[in-house]
């Protein structure tokens, strides 16, 4: 490998080479020198140079009982040793035409993609004291695939990390319905393929790379991920088989730090696994009960971000020998009904949770807000774990979650029709009238425009906003409402728009930029979820300049702050939050917040302001991730 001098006089002359020798070097563009010089250093260890890279024997764990090998070579002739890594010099370095080679570093120093050659025009990026190797194993990650907020989450957190200085992977099924296919374009097949022992047999997952925003976004590809439907299910409900596709997607996750060679070295044992919510939640089970004992893995450490408690991957308990587990270790995972839950009453109510065997096991516990790290420890929000996530207290946090500003942003914004800021809110009220007049409804810049945008379940609590419509269209309002989810709340939409037709429109299905034209012309945003782990609607609305009524439960109660026209330091407050949740708490609320966005201009436009001047990026949450993983590397691993 060569030294970071070396690199870095080979890319300097590079850089004279690609530039007409008549050009002065003060005529050569800035943005050629800082691509180059990007590109160099991000291809250098973050503690130094990077070590050369092992012969492909030693990139794999050692092969003892109940670890994974990659499958062996045909027979026939010995196994090619790569040739020696060269010096660097101008010699060895060569341009790739159509993009990065995979695999290859000396090819890759000089390689400049066009996303790689954007320039991030405002303050540096804050880089973190400590850098660490971080692996995210989640079951979905926008842009590829997701259905809720868990892949907004595994989407863009991992970015910020790396542009903090990490060096970070992001595991992930390569899920091939048919319309998601594209997503995984430019990911590159790595050649690289175990095979898994679990479910009566071996099953082999090969890898696909692609290299994105500084992360390496890492997909497992095997059969049972490419079928018609969403990601867990299609019209006939969850697939039957769910619990054998998360098994392969956990061990593929131990396996790719130890054998995927990402810019021509591996990222090796000493990790931090981020697991989020039970499709990954077997990674710390597996790193204490077949890695651990044979010395591999010692150094790394395992956080379990929890994002809904309510999906726990419970399975019955007959299935445990199909994991693939040591028997001793059926306890982590035992999970026993409580009597008025199960079916029958020859029925013992034993399974199997995956979620269960993470928290028991995992170095540190995570949960998208503060409040909800309160609420899971409760009998109401525990979802039957509240024990023994009480038990684990001292290494439960809360941190809510960010929002993309390159994605939610009304100055940039290209989904709506209108831009604007905290300091010029003009065309906000242009937004309003365009969706008014997109939605036909009248175009009233003096009425109160209330929205919903979500699922249309019962967490959601859409059977209040059933009960409440009659009383609130009585007012001089609109209401707009975008989701699908239960058939009989998509038939409520419809029916109440025809009864109310120059107040209320449903939009039955779900549209990103229709989201966005919501969350941008409404005044007020009504979430009354009975419980909300984090949210991220309200996140939006204020950074929109839409006030918030929300339901003061989990990470809504963390972000929204109640009006107060009284508060030491003047007004304060971005909008209202109700409790408990009862139809007469929720009208009075939203009678409230209408009374003063009338009555109360000035008031109103400091509750505008005031969310809109919130701090909700990602780089603020990647700073409090970035303590719990030193307090995780302060303790010795919690299972050896």
């Amino acid at each position: 490998m060569a030294t970071p001098s070396a690199v870095g006089a080979a890319c300097l002359l590079l850089a004279r080479a690609a530039w007409p020798a008549a050009v002065g070097d003060r005529a050569r563009p800035r943005r050629l020198q800082r691509v180059l010089r990007r590109r160099c250093v991000a291809e250098l260890s973050r503690e130094g140079p990077a070590p050369r890279p092992l012969p492909p024997a030693l990139l794999a764990p050692p092969l003892v009982p109940g670890f994974l090998a990659p499958p062996a070579e045909p027979t026939g002739e010995p196994a090619s040793t790569p040739p020696p890594v060269p010096d660097a010099g101008l010699g060895v370095l060569g341009l790739e035409p159509e993009g990065i080679a995979e695999g290859s570093i000396d090819n890759t120093v000089v390689v400049a993609s066009e996303q790689d050659s954007e320039i991030v025009v405002g303050k540096e990026q804050a880089r973190a004291k400590v850098t660490q190797n971080i692996v995210f194993v989640t079951g979905e990650a926008s842009p590829y695939a997701k259905s809720g907020g868990l892949g907004d989450v595994c989407g863009s957190l991992p970015v910020a990390l790396a542009a903090r200085g990490h060096r970070v992977m992001v595991v992930m099924p390569r899920y091939l319905n048919g319309t998601s296919d594209k997503n995984y374009a430019n990911a590159f097949y790595t050649e690289k393929h175990i095979r898994i022992p679990c479910f009566g047999g071996e099953h082999e997952v090969t890898f696909f790379h692609e290299y994105r925003d500084s992360v390496d976004w890492v997909f497992v590809d095997h059969p049972s991920y490419h079928r018609p439907g969403n990601l867990y299910g299609d019209k006939f409900g969850a697939f039957g088989d769910n619990q054998f596709r998360y098994t392969l997607l956990c061990y593929a996750a131990c396996e790719a730090p130890l054998v995927l060679e990402l810019g021509g070295y591996i990222y090796g044992q000493n990790c931090m696994f981020v697991v989020n919510d039970w499709h990954a939640s077997l990674v710390p089970v597996l790193l204490a009960a077949k890695y651990r004992p044979y010395g591999v893995y010692k150094d790394s450490r395992s956080i379990l971000v929890i994002h809904n408690l309510a999906h726990q991957g419970v399975e019955p308990a007959s299935t445990y020998p199909d994991l693939g587990l040591p028997p001793e270790w059926y306890g982590a995972l035992e999970w026993v009904f409580p009597e008025w839950a199960r079916r029958h009453a020859l029925d013992k109510g034993e399974a199997v949770n995956f979620l269960k065997g993470a928290v028991v096991t995992a170095d540190r516990i995570v949960t998208v807000s503060k409040g909800y790290s309160w609420e899971v420890t409760t009998a109401e929000g525990g979802q039957g774990l509240n024990e023994l996530l009480s038990s684990r207290k001292s290494v439960l946090n809360g941190i809510v979650n960010g929002i993309d500003i390159n994605d939610w942003n009304p100055a940039t914004d290209k989904c709506i029709p209108c831009h604007y800021s905290v300091d010029d809110l003009s065309g906000k009220a242009k937004c309003k009238g365009a969706l008014q007049k997109e939605l036909g409804l009248p175009i009233r810049p003096d009425v109160p425009l209330i929205g919903f945008i979500g699922r249309l379940d019962y967490q959601k609590g859409i059977d209040l906003i059933q009960l409440i419509i009659p009383d609130l269209m009585r007012e001089d309002v609109q209401f707009v409402m975008l989701g699908s989810g239960d058939p009989e709340l998509e038939d409520w939409m419809r029916s109440t728009e025809s009864i109310f037709k120059d107040k209320f429109r449903g939009w039955v299905g779900f549209s990103v930029p229709v989201s966005h034209r919501i969350t941008a012309g409404c005044d007020i945003l009504l979430m009354p979820s009975r419980f909300e782990p984090c949210g991220l609607n309200q996140l939006y609305a204020m950074q929109y300049g839409t006030v918030p009524v929300v339901h003061a439960t989990g990470g809504l109660r963390d972000t929204v702050e109640n009006f107060n026209p009284f508060g030491e330091n003047g007004e304060q407050g971005t909008g209202w939050a109700f409790a408990p949740l009862t139809t007469e708490n929720m009208l009075w609320t939203l009678r409230t917040a209408i009374s003063t966005y009338r009555e109360h201009k000035s008031s109103w436009e400091g509750l505008m302001k005031r969310g809109m001047s919130k701090d909700f990026t990602w780089d603020h949450a990647a700073e409090q991730y970035e303590q719990i993983f030193q307090w995780a590397f302060i303790d010795r691993p919690y299972v050896m």
